[in-house]
C-alpha cells in the first residue's frame, strides 16, 4: 500500500471500517445465521459484571432452549418447501421469499434478533445499564441484517444482472466518493447550494461577531407590528432549517405575517474558537443580539423564539438578563426545548459521568466537537432509517440518491466549541442543573428560570426522540409561573424536525391543544384536542397579541449604528465543516 492510501486507510470513518471489516471477514458468513450456541456463559458473566449487571444462567439456558425450539420449527418450514414469515420490512419484496435460501437467511436473522433481544431484557441490573446495553445489542442487529450485505441480498443481486453490471459499478464509485467524504450520503448534495436552493429568505446582515451574525430580513408587508421577532436556532446545526425554501421556511412564513424577523447565524466553529465557553454564546452572543435588535428596532422589548439548544441558550440569556434588571422580550416562544432534562430521550445512552469525563480530558478546557461525530451520534439513534437503508440502495444497488434539502440540512453538520459542549453535557443533560434557581452561576449571575414572567408558547413534537414531548411540557411549570394562563402549550405530529418543519399550504399532520396545562402531561393530552393542519397558525395568532401595533415597514435594514455588512445568508453559514 502505498503512503497515500496508506493515509486514506487510517482516515476511514469507522461506520465503514466495521462494514467493509464485515464484508472481508469469512467468519461472518461461517457463522451466520446461527448465534454462538451453546453461549459462553462465563464470559458474558465476566463483561455484566464489569457493568454492574447479572444474568440467571437458568434464563440464558431457558432461552437457548425456546431458540433452539424456534429454530427447530423454522428449518422444519424450510424443508417442507414452506416459505416462513417475514415481518422485517427491510426484507418484505417478493425476492426475498421466492428463493429458500434467502428466506431462510431473513427468517433467522429475525429470530437472532429476538434472541439477542430477549437476552438483554433478562439482564438484571437498573434501567440505565439495560438501556445502555440494549442500544449496543441493537446496533450489531441493525448493522449485521442480511439486507446490508450483497452475497445476502437477493433485490442487488437481481439487480445487478437487469442492469448487466452497471448497479454493481455505480455503488463501488459512490461507495468509494462516500469515503473521501467520511460519511454516508443521504441525498444528492450537487443539488443544492446555501443562499441560492436553501436559505434563499431576502435579508441583509446587520451584526457579527466572532459567535455569530445577526440576519435582519427584508418586510414582505406594507406595514408590521412594532415589536420584531429574534429566532435562536440551535448551534448543533445550521440554521437554514428553518428556511429551507420558500414554501417550507417558518422565517418566510413569520415574515408573511408582519413581523420583522432578526435571526442568529452561529459561526461553524473552528480553532480560534477552541476556548469558547457556554457563558460566552450566552452573554456575547444571544443577550449581544437581544440588544442589537432592540437598537435596530427602537423598540424596550422584543419577542424571541428558541428552537432546540437555542431554546435552553435563549432562556439562559434571559435570565442572565433578568438577573441584571432587564426585561427584554414581551413573549418567548420555545420549539422543542430543554429547561428540565428529565428524561433526554435516545440521547440517554451517550450521557453518563464516565463518557463526560472523557470528553472533558479529552476538550473540556480547549478543543473541537466535531460536526462529524455530532452526526455518527445522532445517525446511531436511528440507523436503519439514517444509515443502512442508504448503505443498502447507494452501494449494493448503486441507486442515486434523491434530492431533498432537508437531507441536505442534515449532512450539513456544524463543530461546538470543546468548552461549551462539556459545560452543556454535564451541568445540563447530567446534572439537570438549570432548573434549579440559583445553581447555576452564568456569565456572573445566579440563573433563576422561575423568574421568567413573560408569556410564553412552548411547542413539543409527540414523537420526537431527541426532546421527549413530556420533557417540553415540563417548561411550563417553570415559565411565566405567576400567569401560567398566558401560556400555550402546543404538540404535534411526527418527529422532532418534521413537527416543527410544517407549513400550513402543506395541510398536513395535526397537532393538539388543552388551555388547562396542569402538572401532568399525560392528563394534558387526555383532555387534549386535535386539529387538523399545521400549529404555525397556533403560534402566529400567539405572537400577533404580543408584538405590538402595527407601523410602517422598515425600508432599509440596520441603523446608522448596525450597518449592513453583506446580504443574506451571509458567510458564517456556507462554512461547511469538512
Amino acid at each position: 500500500m502505498n503512503k497515500h492510501n496508506a493515509q486514506n486507510a487510517q482516515n476511514v470513518p469507522p461506520v465503514f471500517s466495521a462494514w467493509l471489516n464485515q464484508l472481508s471477514d469469512s467468519k461472518v458468513w461461517q457463522s451466520w445465521p446461527m448465534p454462538a450456541a451453546p453461549l459462553d456463559t462465563q464470559s458474558i458473566q465476566s463483561k455484566l459484571t464489569e457493568l454492574g449487571a447479572t444474568l440467571d444462567p437458568a434464563d440464558v439456558l431457558r432461552l437457548q432452549q425456546d431458540y433452539a425450539d424456534q429454530f427447530a420449527g423454522l428449518w422444519q418450514t424450510v424443508m417442507s418447501s414452506k416459505v416462513p414469515s417475514i415481518s422485517d420490512r427491510r426484507m418484505s419484496a417478493p425476492a426475498w421469499q421466492s428463493n429458500p435460501f434467502f428466506a431462510f437467511q431473513a427468517a433467522a436473522y429475525q429470530l437472532n434478533a429476538r434472541f439477542l433481544t430477549s437476552l438483554v431484557d433478562a439482564v438484571q441490573s437498573t434501567d440505565k445499564v439495560k438501556q445502555k446495553l440494549r442500544f449496543a445489542v441493537q446496533q450489531m442487529i441493525d448493522a449485521l441484517s442480511p439486507a446490508n450485505f450483497l452475497a445476502t441480498n437477493p433485490e442487488a443481486q437481481q439487480k445487478i444482472l437487469d442492469t448487466n453490471g452497471e448497479s454493481l459499478t455505480r455503488g463501488i464509485a459512490q461507495l468509494f466518493t462516500d469515503l473521501q467524504k467520511g460519511r454516508v450520503s443521504q441525498t444528492d448534495e450537487t443539488a443544492f447550494e446555501v443562499g441560492k436552493d436553501v436559505a434563499t429568505t431576502e435579508g441583509s446582515v446587520v451584526f457579527e461577531n466572532a459567535l455569530f451574525q445577526l440576519i435582519q430580513y427584508k418586510p414582505l408587508t406594507k406595514t408590521v407590528h412594532a415589536r420584531p421577532l429574534l429566532i435562536v436556532p440551535p448551534c448543533i446545526n445550521k440554521f437554514y432549517i428553518l428556511d429551507l425554501q420558500p414554501q417550507n421556511s417558518l422565517v418566510r412564513y413569520a415574515v408573511e405575517q408582519g413581523n420583522t424577523v432578526f435571526l442568529v447565524s452561529w459561526r461553524n466553529a473552528d480553532a480560534t474558537l477552541e476556548t469558547t465557553t457556554w457563558d460566552q454564546y450566552v452573554d456575547d452572543a444571544v443577550v449581544r443580539a437581544i440588544h442589537v435588535v432592540q437598537e435596530i428596532s427602537g423598540q424596550d422589548q422584543i419577542n424571541a423564539l428558541g428552537f432546540c439548544v437555542g431554546g435552553t441558550i435563549l432562556s439562559c440569556a434571559l435570565a442572565v438578563l433578568a438577573a441584571r434588571g432587564e426585561e427584554p422580550v414581551a413573549s418567548l416562544t420555545l420549539l422543542t426545548a430543554f429547561l428540565n432534562f428529565l428524561d433526554t430521550g435516545a440521547i440517554d445512552v451517550y450521557i453518563d459521568d464516565v463518557q463526560i469525563q472523557m470528553r472533558e480530558q479529552m476538550i473540556g478546557k480547549s478543543g473541537l466537537m466535531s460536526g462529524r461525530d455530532f452526526a455518527t451520534a445522532f445517525s446511531s439513534l436511528r440507523p436503519n432509517d439514517l444509515l443502512w437503508n442508504y448503505v443498502e440502495s447507494n452501494y449494493l444497488k448503486g441507486e442515486t440518491p434523491q434530492a431533498f434539502d432537508l437531507l441536505y440540512w442534515n449532512a450539513d453538520s456544524t463543530n461546538l466549541p470543546g468548552p461549551m459542549f462539556c459545560y452543556y453535557l454535564r451541568h445540563m443533560y447530567l446534572e439537570n442543573a438549570l432548573k434549579d434557581p440559583g445553581k447555576l452561576t452564568i456569565a456572573g449571575e445566579k440563573i433563576d428560570l422561575y423568574k421568567l414572567n413573560v408569556p410564553s408558547f412552548i411547542y413539543a413534537s409527540r414523537e420526537d426522540h431527541i426532546v421527549p414531548w413530556a420533557s417540553a411540557y415540563a417548561s411550563t411549570a417553570i415559565l411565566n409561573s405567576k400567569k401560567p394562563a398566558n401560556n400555550r402549550f402546543v404538540l404535534g405530529a411526527s418527529g422532532h424536525i418534521a413537527g416543527v418543519i410544517n407549513p400550513p399550504s402543506k395541510n398536513k399532520r395535526s397537532y393538539w391543544t388543552n388551555d388547562k396545562i396542569g402538572a401532568d402531561p399525560d392528563a394534558w393530552f387526555a383532555g387534549a384536542k386535535e386539529h387538523p393542519g399545521s400549529w404555525w397558525t397556533e403560534w402566529s395568532t400567539f405572537l400577533a397579541k404580543h408584538a405590538g401595533k402595527q407601523i410602517a415597514a422598515p425600508k432599509n435594514a440596520g441603523n446608522a449604528k448596525h450597518k449592513v455588512i453583506e446580504p443574506a445568508p451571509g458567510r458564517y453559514v456556507k462554512v461547511r465543516s469538512e
